[in-house]
């Protein structure tokens, strides 16, 4: 019965596109770490493209220079922020937000343009993205997305921080974190990344840091450019930007954010399921490679839709590529 039942819904399943944007999007804004105007292009880009960094300062000096995929493997640095970089040295860092809205809306392929080190910090959320590329448009290409599927559990663990990547059915993350701080404490959330809640509530929560922590960072080269504009700050038990939380758990709900655009680096969207607990990027890189390095763990497969999911969702149906 149940084989029938699986049958049909392969039968029904309909192949899910690859999306890019439908004309670029021009977003200008302060990097949070080095504290550089940075100017951001996000462009349209062909099926089987990915997602690339073009370093446009560094353009005259040839593609192998400029030019950094958006992938696991090229990430140099995780120190309060995701960096990628290529074998030239050239590195763009604080990926994370932006490839959580990529990410988020199922965008596959794109160009992005940027003139410094850093993507802008905007708000401190990814609520900006999304609402530029959705201003726009979004493009489906000709052309069947594909998925990595996790076939068993993947874990990493450093002390009390650990993290998993398992088998599942669409791409649920759940996370929990533990501060050492009245107004935060312990916080846990779960949310699936095709559910309409993920961009609606999870997307526009904001970064975060403590105030007794800001020092240390500027001593050591970063925050030039944080403010009460892009990043909530945390004084013992009270907020001190003026509006307050956007919700009672925004900082788990950032921690997701986080981890959905550290995991986005693997280049396909994933199928299965992630679980934090006060990981950061470091060990969302580590699961990733983890993952990745094992080729018993994971399969690729044709990224599927069953018709009558399509109005709340797409009901993943997971059918392995040629």
């Amino acid at each position: 019965m149940l084989e029938n039942v699986r049958r049909e819904r392969r039968i029904r399943a309909i192949a899910f596109p690859q999306k890019t944007l439908v004309r670029p999007v021009v977003i200008d804004g302060v990097g949070l770490h080095s504290g550089a105007a940075i100017h951001m292009v996000l462009h349209p880009a062909e099926a089987d493209r990915g997602i690339i960094f073009r370093r446009t300062d560094l353009v005259t000096q040839g593609r192998d220079v400029s030019d950094i995929p958006a992938r696991f493997d090229h990430v140099v640095d995780t120190t309060l922020s995701t960096a990628i970089g290529n074998a030239a040295g050239t590195t763009v860092s604080t990926v994370e937000h932006l490839m959580s809205a990529f990410s988020a809306l199922g965008i596959d392929n794109a160009l992005v343009e940027i003139d410094g080190p850093e993507v802008p910090v905007l708000d401190g959320s990814s609520e900006v993205f999304i609402d530029a590329i959705e201003a726009v448009g979004i493009e489906k290409l000709d052309a069947p997305r594909k998925a990595i599927r996790i076939l068993k559990p993947i874990i990493v663990e450093d002390g009390a921080k650990r993290a998993a990547l398992l088998p599942g059915d669409g791409f649920r993350v759940s996370f929990e974190i533990d501060f050492d701080n009245p107004l935060i404490g312990r916080q846990a959330i779960e949310a699936d990344l095709h559910d309409d809640f993920f961009i609606e509530d999870i997307m526009h929560a904001r970064t975060f840091c403590l105030r007794r922590d800001i020092e240390a960072m500027w001593a050591a080269g970063l925050a030039k450019g944080g403010s009460l504009e892009n990043a909530v700050v945390v004084d013992q038990d009270r907020i001190l930007n003026e509006e307050g939380l956007r919700y009672e758990d925004e900082f788990v709900r950032h921690k997701v954010l986080d981890a959905v655009g550290d995991l986005a680096l693997s280049g396909r969207p994933l199928i299965g399921r992630y679980e934090g607990s006060r990981a950061g990027h470091a060990m969302n890189n580590r699961v990733l490679r983890a993952l990745m390095a094992d080729r018993s763990a994971w399969e690729v497969v044709d990224f599927m839709e069953a018709p009558e999911a399509a109005s709340s969702g797409p009901e993943l149906v997971a059918i392995p590529a040629d």
